[in-house]
């Protein structure tokens, strides 16, 4: 009987070692879940954000309030650049025309995050700057013509824009295991009322 005994208990401790092994993979992977979950949430929400607010700020361009102020929407289009444009627009619709600028900066310029690739995203109303860091990695325009044909950079006129393409991409800041959470959009042929109107 104590060799029976023995055995039973060797046997029990060898499959609580199983037991335990597995619990504690499992818990890794749920940590796992929770953590890429928790980013791809964050980064998501951003990219929606961001998106909802550009797309109402582009389809803006030339238009205010008091129209006698931007009497020449084709010239509310100040700058078109592959990284960021400048444009006229009413942004509080109170009258008054505002500046807007969007531009990035380069990934040397944010070292506050583990993510190599990401970038500063710069919102300029009227001088007054909001810097954004949530992990852009791309910020992309492509302009077209009247007749959709690409724009070659630089855009010498902005006259020539009649419609633009946005591409966006974000990742986290922080990695799960040398992984970033990422996700992109792009906003194809984006024509604002005000533009297309010329």
């Amino acid at each position: 009987m104590g060799n029976i005994t023995l055995i039973d208990l060797l046997a029990s401790a060898v499959i609580a070692g199983f037991l335990l092994l597995m619990v504690h993979h499992s818990n890794e992977r749920i940590n796992e879940t929770l953590f890429t979950s928790g980013n791809d949430l964050v980064v998501q929400t951003h990219l929606v954000n961001l998106v909802n607010v550009m797309q109402t700020d582009l389809r803006r361009i030339g238009y205010c309030k008091d129209q006698m102020k931007i009497p020449d929407v084709s010239k509310a289009l100040l700058s078109a650049d592959v990284h960021g444009l400048t444009f006229l627009t009413d942004v509080d619709d109170d009258g008054e025309v505002d500046t807007v600028q969007y531009s990035i900066g380069t990934p040397d310029d944010l070292t506050g995050t583990p993510n190599p690739r990401d970038m500063m995203l710069y919102r300029r109303v009227n001088g007054s700057t909001i810097a954004m860091s949530i992990g852009m990695t791309k910020f992309d325009f492509t302009y077209f013509d009247i007749r959709d044909a690409e724009l070659v950079f630089p855009v010498l006129s902005t006259d020539d824009v009649h419609s633009l393409q946005i591409n966006l991409q974000l990742e986290s800041t922080f990695p799960y295991d040398d992984s970033f959470a990422y996700t992109a959009w792009r906003q194809l042929r984006m024509k604002t009322r005000n533009i297309a109107q010329r």
